[in-house]
């Protein structure tokens, strides 16, 4: 197993994408493991998807719900995908429901809340390692 795919079993992953002059952008997410990626879940129209439809590089270090990384954790690089196929962004919403549970759905409800009339919609990615 890679690095890449053991960074999955944590409940969160600080996800590092990068803007156009290189500088790194961290920001912690949700993550669940599938097959042979990872699998993010994020609201479109968010910096990180905009900094990742320029550029798919990324590297992930298991994290906690506000980032904090532990010391001498290393991070994994990888190359994320956008998942198009709405059949493929069901079964993939059902992995995250299915472990983060309520607290998933308690967050996308204060999310949606929180947007009020501004796009609610969320991207899926697949992160493959690099």
């Amino acid at each position: 197993m890679t690095d890449l795919l053991r960074a999955g079993d944590a409940r969160f992953v600080s996800l590092r994408t990068y803007r156009r002059d290189g500088t790194g952008v961290d920001t912690p997410v949700w993550v669940v493991r599938d097959g042979d990626a990872l699998a993010f879940t994020t609201p479109d129209g968010s910096g990180k998807v905009k900094r990742l439809r320029r550029d798919p590089r990324v590297t992930v270090v298991p994290c906690s719900r506000r980032g904090a990384v532990e010391p001498g954790a290393q991070p994994s690089a990888g190359r994320a995908a956008f998942v198009d196929d709405p059949a493929e962004a069901e079964r993939l919403t059902g992995r995250f429901r299915a472990r983060y549970g309520l607290e998933y759905r308690v967050f996308l409800l204060v999310e949606r809340l929180a947007r009020r009339g501004r796009n609610s919609d969320r991207v899926l990615l697949r992160v493959v390692p690099a």
